[in-house]
Protein backbone atom coordinates (compact mmCIF):
# COMPACT_ATOMS: atom_id res chain seq x y z
CA UNK A 1 0.00 0.00 0.00
CA UNK A 2 1.39 3.40 -0.97
CA UNK A 3 1.98 5.74 1.93
CA UNK A 4 -0.24 8.82 2.04
CA UNK A 5 1.57 12.14 1.87
CA UNK A 6 1.20 14.70 4.62
CA UNK A 7 -1.11 17.69 4.21
CA UNK A 8 -4.57 18.87 5.27
CA UNK A 9 -6.57 16.47 3.10
CA UNK A 10 -4.66 13.28 4.11
CA UNK A 11 -4.90 14.30 7.79
CA UNK A 12 -8.68 14.68 7.46
CA UNK A 13 -8.85 11.36 5.62
CA UNK A 14 -6.95 9.31 8.19
CA UNK A 15 -8.71 10.87 11.20
CA UNK A 16 -12.06 10.19 9.54
CA UNK A 17 -10.96 6.58 9.03
CA UNK A 18 -10.23 6.34 12.75
CA UNK A 19 -13.76 7.47 13.59
CA UNK A 20 -15.19 4.85 11.21
CA UNK A 21 -13.03 2.15 12.81
CA UNK A 22 -14.07 3.28 16.27
CA UNK A 23 -17.74 2.99 15.33
CA UNK A 24 -17.17 -0.71 14.57
CA UNK A 25 -15.85 -1.56 18.03
CA UNK A 26 -18.08 -3.81 20.10
CA UNK A 27 -20.69 -1.94 22.16
CA UNK A 28 -21.27 -2.60 25.85
CA UNK A 29 -24.43 -4.62 25.09
CA UNK A 30 -22.45 -7.25 23.19
CA UNK A 31 -20.15 -7.84 26.15
CA UNK A 32 -23.15 -8.20 28.46
CA UNK A 33 -24.59 -10.76 26.02
CA UNK A 34 -21.32 -12.70 25.91
CA UNK A 35 -21.29 -12.97 29.69
CA UNK A 36 -24.09 -15.51 29.30
CA UNK A 37 -22.34 -17.51 26.56
CA UNK A 38 -20.07 -20.52 26.89
CA UNK A 39 -16.52 -20.59 25.51
CA UNK A 40 -17.65 -22.35 22.31
CA UNK A 41 -20.31 -19.69 21.72
CA UNK A 42 -17.83 -16.88 22.33
CA UNK A 43 -15.40 -18.52 19.89
CA UNK A 44 -18.16 -18.71 17.29
CA UNK A 45 -19.18 -15.09 17.94
CA UNK A 46 -15.59 -13.89 17.54
CA UNK A 47 -15.24 -15.98 14.36
CA UNK A 48 -18.26 -14.27 12.82
CA UNK A 49 -17.10 -10.74 13.68
CA UNK A 50 -14.26 -8.53 12.43
CA UNK A 51 -11.89 -11.24 13.68
CA UNK A 52 -13.21 -13.78 11.17
CA UNK A 53 -10.13 -13.73 8.89
CA UNK A 54 -7.73 -14.50 11.75
CA UNK A 55 -10.00 -17.19 13.22
CA UNK A 56 -10.37 -18.87 9.83
CA UNK A 57 -6.60 -18.77 9.20
CA UNK A 58 -5.78 -20.26 12.59
CA UNK A 59 -8.66 -22.73 13.03
CA UNK A 60 -6.68 -25.65 11.59
CA UNK A 61 -3.85 -25.16 14.13
CA UNK A 62 -5.61 -23.99 17.29
CA UNK A 63 -8.72 -24.77 19.31
CA UNK A 64 -10.69 -23.13 22.12
CA UNK A 65 -8.89 -20.55 24.22
CA UNK A 66 -5.66 -20.89 22.18
CA UNK A 67 -7.56 -20.06 18.99
CA UNK A 68 -9.12 -16.94 20.51
CA UNK A 69 -5.85 -15.77 22.12
CA UNK A 70 -3.85 -16.08 18.92
CA UNK A 71 -6.55 -14.65 16.64
CA UNK A 72 -6.95 -11.60 18.87
CA UNK A 73 -3.18 -10.98 19.01
CA UNK A 74 -2.86 -11.33 15.23
CA UNK A 75 -5.79 -9.01 14.60
CA UNK A 76 -4.47 -6.31 16.95
CA UNK A 77 -1.00 -6.42 15.40
CA UNK A 78 -2.39 -6.27 11.85
CA UNK A 79 -4.68 -3.38 12.76
CA UNK A 80 -1.87 -1.38 14.31
CA UNK A 81 0.39 -2.10 11.32
CA UNK A 82 -2.35 -1.06 8.88
CA UNK A 83 -2.91 2.19 10.75
CA UNK A 84 0.78 3.01 10.47
CA UNK A 85 0.58 2.40 6.70
CA UNK A 86 -2.30 4.82 6.13
CA UNK A 87 -1.14 7.51 8.58
CA UNK A 88 0.62 10.45 6.87
CA UNK A 89 3.60 12.60 7.74
CA UNK A 90 4.35 13.45 11.34
CA UNK A 91 1.19 11.64 12.49
CA UNK A 92 2.91 8.44 11.36
CA UNK A 93 6.08 9.35 13.27
CA UNK A 94 4.12 10.06 16.46
CA UNK A 95 2.09 6.88 16.08
CA UNK A 96 5.21 4.77 15.60
CA UNK A 97 6.87 6.36 18.62
CA UNK A 98 3.85 5.59 20.79
CA UNK A 99 3.53 1.99 19.57
CA UNK A 100 7.09 1.20 20.64
CA UNK A 101 5.62 0.49 24.06
CA UNK A 102 4.69 -2.91 22.58
CA UNK A 103 8.39 -3.69 22.17
CA UNK A 104 8.74 -3.52 25.96
CA UNK A 105 5.71 -5.74 26.53
CA UNK A 106 6.72 -8.29 23.90
CA UNK A 107 10.33 -8.59 25.04
CA UNK A 108 9.38 -8.93 28.70
CA UNK A 109 6.76 -11.54 27.77
CA UNK A 110 9.44 -13.57 25.96
CA UNK A 111 11.92 -13.20 28.83
CA UNK A 112 9.34 -14.26 31.43
CA UNK A 113 8.25 -17.15 29.23
CA UNK A 114 11.83 -18.38 28.88
CA UNK A 115 12.39 -17.97 32.61
CA UNK A 116 9.39 -20.16 33.40
CA UNK A 117 10.05 -22.75 30.71
CA UNK A 118 7.00 -21.93 28.59
CA UNK A 119 6.76 -23.41 25.11
CA UNK A 120 7.54 -21.07 22.22
CA UNK A 121 4.06 -21.49 20.80
CA UNK A 122 2.38 -20.42 24.03
CA UNK A 123 4.55 -17.32 24.27
CA UNK A 124 3.94 -16.44 20.61
CA UNK A 125 0.15 -16.53 21.12
CA UNK A 126 0.13 -13.36 23.20
CA UNK A 127 2.78 -11.32 21.37
CA UNK A 128 1.59 -8.21 19.51
CA UNK A 129 4.29 -7.18 16.98
CA UNK A 130 3.08 -3.59 16.62
CA UNK A 131 6.25 -1.68 17.51
CA UNK A 132 9.73 -1.50 16.01
CA UNK A 133 10.35 -5.22 16.60
CA UNK A 134 8.37 -7.06 13.92
CA UNK A 135 7.10 -10.65 13.94
CA UNK A 136 10.23 -12.00 12.19
CA UNK A 137 12.52 -10.43 14.80
CA UNK A 138 10.34 -11.62 17.69
CA UNK A 139 10.39 -15.13 16.26
CA UNK A 140 14.20 -14.99 16.28
CA UNK A 141 14.10 -14.00 19.95
CA UNK A 142 11.81 -16.95 20.66
CA UNK A 143 14.47 -19.27 19.24
CA UNK A 144 17.02 -18.12 21.80
CA UNK A 145 17.47 -20.77 24.52
CA UNK A 146 17.73 -18.53 27.60
CA UNK A 147 16.56 -15.11 28.83
CA UNK A 148 20.18 -13.92 28.80
CA UNK A 149 20.54 -14.89 25.13
CA UNK A 150 17.29 -13.07 24.34
CA UNK A 151 18.74 -9.89 25.83
CA UNK A 152 22.03 -10.28 23.93
CA UNK A 153 20.06 -10.66 20.69
CA UNK A 154 18.64 -7.16 21.32
CA UNK A 155 22.02 -5.42 20.96
CA UNK A 156 21.58 -2.27 18.91
CA UNK A 157 17.92 -1.85 19.92
CA UNK A 158 16.72 1.00 22.11
CA UNK A 159 15.74 -1.19 25.04
CA UNK A 160 19.03 -3.10 25.18
CA UNK A 161 21.12 -0.78 27.42
CA UNK A 162 18.67 -0.91 30.35
CA UNK A 163 18.06 -4.64 29.97
CA UNK A 164 21.78 -5.38 29.80
CA UNK A 165 22.75 -3.13 32.70
CA UNK A 166 20.05 -4.35 35.06
CA UNK A 167 20.56 -8.06 34.38
CA UNK A 168 24.37 -8.21 34.44
CA UNK A 169 24.29 -10.93 37.10
CA UNK A 170 21.68 -12.97 35.24
CA UNK A 171 17.92 -12.72 34.76
CA UNK A 172 15.92 -13.37 37.92
CA UNK A 173 12.18 -13.07 38.49
CA UNK A 174 12.55 -10.53 41.28
CA UNK A 175 14.50 -8.20 38.96
CA UNK A 176 11.89 -8.03 36.22
CA UNK A 177 9.43 -5.56 37.86
CA UNK A 178 12.33 -3.11 38.36
CA UNK A 179 13.54 -3.65 34.80
CA UNK A 180 10.03 -3.10 33.47
CA UNK A 181 9.65 0.09 35.48
CA UNK A 182 12.95 1.50 34.18
CA UNK A 183 12.06 0.63 30.59
CA UNK A 184 8.75 2.46 30.80
CA UNK A 185 10.34 5.46 32.51
CA UNK A 186 12.79 5.69 29.62
CA UNK A 187 9.96 5.16 27.10
CA UNK A 188 7.98 8.10 28.48
CA UNK A 189 11.08 10.29 28.75
CA UNK A 190 11.79 9.62 25.06
CA UNK A 191 8.18 10.48 24.11
CA UNK A 192 8.29 13.74 26.04
CA UNK A 193 11.61 14.70 24.41
CA UNK A 194 10.13 13.86 21.01
CA UNK A 195 7.02 15.96 21.69
CA UNK A 196 9.28 18.91 22.63
CA UNK A 197 11.53 18.45 19.57
CA UNK A 198 9.50 20.84 17.41
CA UNK A 199 7.67 18.08 15.52
CA UNK A 200 4.31 19.15 14.11
CA UNK A 201 1.52 17.99 16.43
CA UNK A 202 3.90 17.66 19.36
CA UNK A 203 1.73 19.81 21.63
CA UNK A 204 -1.32 17.55 21.21
CA UNK A 205 0.88 14.48 21.57
CA UNK A 206 2.30 15.83 24.83
CA UNK A 207 -1.23 16.48 26.17
CA UNK A 208 -1.99 12.79 25.90
CA UNK A 209 1.38 11.60 27.19
CA UNK A 210 1.02 13.71 30.35
CA UNK A 211 -2.50 12.32 30.89
CA UNK A 212 -1.18 8.79 30.43
CA UNK A 213 1.63 9.39 32.93
CA UNK A 214 -0.75 10.89 35.51
CA UNK A 215 -3.18 7.96 35.24
CA UNK A 216 -0.32 5.45 35.38
CA UNK A 217 1.16 7.08 38.48
CA UNK A 218 -2.21 7.25 40.25
CA UNK A 219 -2.80 3.56 39.49
CA UNK A 220 0.65 2.83 40.90
CA UNK A 221 -0.12 4.77 44.10
CA UNK A 222 -3.35 2.83 44.67
CA UNK A 223 -1.69 -0.49 43.84
CA UNK A 224 1.19 0.04 46.24
CA UNK A 225 -1.07 1.43 48.99
CA UNK A 226 -2.68 -2.01 48.97
CA UNK A 227 0.73 -3.45 49.90
CA UNK A 228 1.37 -2.26 53.46
CA UNK A 229 4.99 -3.46 53.35
CA UNK A 230 6.01 -0.68 50.92
CA UNK A 231 6.82 2.74 52.38
CA UNK A 232 8.58 4.50 49.50
CA UNK A 233 7.32 4.82 45.92
CA UNK A 234 9.70 7.48 44.62
CA UNK A 235 11.60 4.97 42.49
CA UNK A 236 8.55 3.65 40.62
CA UNK A 237 6.81 6.91 39.70
CA UNK A 238 7.19 8.29 36.18
CA UNK A 239 8.27 11.90 35.68
CA UNK A 240 6.65 14.19 33.13
CA UNK A 241 3.00 14.27 34.16
CA UNK A 242 1.11 17.25 35.55
CA UNK A 243 1.41 15.83 39.09
CA UNK A 244 4.97 16.02 40.47
CA UNK A 245 6.19 12.61 41.72
CA UNK A 246 7.29 14.28 44.95
CA UNK A 247 3.71 15.37 45.64
CA UNK A 248 2.41 11.85 45.00
CA UNK A 249 5.08 10.48 47.33
CA UNK A 250 3.84 12.82 50.09
CA UNK A 251 0.15 11.90 49.75
CA UNK A 252 1.04 8.21 49.49
CA UNK A 253 2.24 8.35 53.11
CA UNK A 254 -1.26 9.32 54.36
CA UNK A 255 -2.90 6.21 55.79
CA UNK A 256 -6.50 7.36 56.23
CA UNK A 257 -8.42 6.98 52.94
CA UNK A 258 -10.45 10.18 53.25
CA UNK A 259 -7.41 12.24 54.17
CA UNK A 260 -5.50 10.63 51.29
CA UNK A 261 -8.25 11.58 48.81
CA UNK A 262 -8.45 15.09 50.30
CA UNK A 263 -4.73 15.57 49.66
CA UNK A 264 -4.74 13.94 46.20
CA UNK A 265 -7.74 15.69 44.60
CA UNK A 266 -6.20 19.23 44.56
CA UNK A 267 -3.21 17.85 42.63
CA UNK A 268 -5.45 16.73 39.76
CA UNK A 269 -6.22 19.05 36.82
CA UNK A 270 -8.64 16.77 34.93
CA UNK A 271 -12.14 17.28 36.35
CA UNK A 272 -13.54 13.78 35.60
CA UNK A 273 -10.52 12.31 37.35
CA UNK A 274 -11.11 14.49 40.41
CA UNK A 275 -14.76 13.38 40.41
CA UNK A 276 -13.72 9.75 40.20
CA UNK A 277 -11.36 10.12 43.14
CA UNK A 278 -14.21 11.52 45.23
CA UNK A 279 -16.18 8.34 44.48
CA UNK A 280 -13.24 6.22 45.56
CA UNK A 281 -13.81 7.22 49.17
CA UNK A 282 -16.14 4.24 49.20
CA UNK A 283 -14.56 0.83 49.70
CA UNK A 284 -13.54 -0.58 46.31
CA UNK A 285 -11.22 -3.36 45.25
CA UNK A 286 -7.95 -2.52 43.54
CA UNK A 287 -9.30 -4.07 40.35
CA UNK A 288 -12.39 -1.84 40.43
CA UNK A 289 -10.21 1.23 40.97
CA UNK A 290 -7.96 0.35 38.03
CA UNK A 291 -10.94 -0.25 35.72
CA UNK A 292 -12.47 3.09 36.70
CA UNK A 293 -9.19 4.90 36.03
CA UNK A 294 -8.92 3.29 32.59
CA UNK A 295 -12.48 4.36 31.77
CA UNK A 296 -11.72 7.96 32.74
CA UNK A 297 -8.59 7.87 30.59
CA UNK A 298 -10.49 6.58 27.56
CA UNK A 299 -13.23 9.19 28.07
CA UNK A 300 -10.63 11.96 28.24
CA UNK A 301 -9.00 10.67 25.04
CA UNK A 302 -12.40 10.80 23.35
CA UNK A 303 -12.83 14.41 24.51
CA UNK A 304 -9.37 15.30 23.20
CA UNK A 305 -10.15 13.71 19.82
CA UNK A 306 -13.30 15.84 19.53
CA UNK A 307 -11.47 19.04 20.47
CA UNK A 308 -8.69 18.26 17.96
CA UNK A 309 -10.42 16.11 15.30
CA UNK A 310 -7.55 16.27 12.77
CA UNK A 311 -4.59 15.61 15.04
CA UNK A 312 -2.85 12.66 16.69
CA UNK A 313 -5.69 12.41 19.24
CA UNK A 314 -8.25 10.43 17.14
CA UNK A 315 -5.50 7.96 16.26
CA UNK A 316 -4.33 7.46 19.85
CA UNK A 317 -7.93 7.21 21.06
CA UNK A 318 -8.68 4.44 18.59
CA UNK A 319 -5.43 2.59 19.36
CA UNK A 320 -6.33 2.48 23.05
CA UNK A 321 -10.00 1.60 22.53
CA UNK A 322 -9.05 -1.23 20.18
CA UNK A 323 -6.53 -2.49 22.75
CA UNK A 324 -9.22 -2.67 25.41
CA UNK A 325 -11.62 -4.46 23.07
CA UNK A 326 -8.97 -7.17 22.81
CA UNK A 327 -8.48 -7.00 26.58
CA UNK A 328 -12.22 -7.50 27.16
CA UNK A 329 -12.53 -10.43 24.76
CA UNK A 330 -9.55 -12.14 26.35
CA UNK A 331 -11.01 -11.60 29.82
CA UNK A 332 -14.29 -13.15 28.69
CA UNK A 333 -12.62 -16.16 27.07
CA UNK A 334 -10.23 -16.79 29.98
CA UNK A 335 -13.01 -16.33 32.52
CA UNK A 336 -15.25 -18.83 30.75
CA UNK A 337 -12.43 -21.33 30.41
CA UNK A 338 -11.75 -21.02 34.15
CA UNK A 339 -15.42 -21.46 35.01
CA UNK A 340 -15.82 -18.05 36.63
CA UNK A 341 -19.32 -16.71 37.29
CA UNK A 342 -20.55 -14.02 34.84
CA UNK A 343 -20.57 -11.35 37.56
CA UNK A 344 -16.95 -12.15 38.44
CA UNK A 345 -15.92 -11.85 34.79
CA UNK A 346 -17.91 -8.60 34.50
CA UNK A 347 -15.58 -7.10 37.10
CA UNK A 348 -12.63 -7.47 34.71
CA UNK A 349 -14.24 -5.74 31.72
CA UNK A 350 -13.54 -2.15 30.69
CA UNK A 351 -17.07 -1.16 29.62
Amino acid sequence: MAEIRAGPVPYIYVCTRMRVRKSKLLPREEYMRMLNMGLAEITRFVGESQYKREVDELATSFRGIDLIETALSWNLAKEYQNIQKITPGTLKDLTRAYLRRWDIQNVLTIIRGKLHGEKKGKIREVLVPAGELDRVFLDRLLEEPTPERVIEALKGKGIYPILSRMTEGGVREELLPKVENELYKQFYADLIAYAHSGIKGGRQFLDYITLDIDITNIRTVFRIRADTSVSDIAGVLISGGTIPPQALQRVFQIKDTNEFIDALVPLIKVRPLRELLERLREEKSLREIEIELIKVQLAEMETMSKLHPFSIHPILAYLEMKKYEIFNLRALARGKESGLAPERIRGYLVV
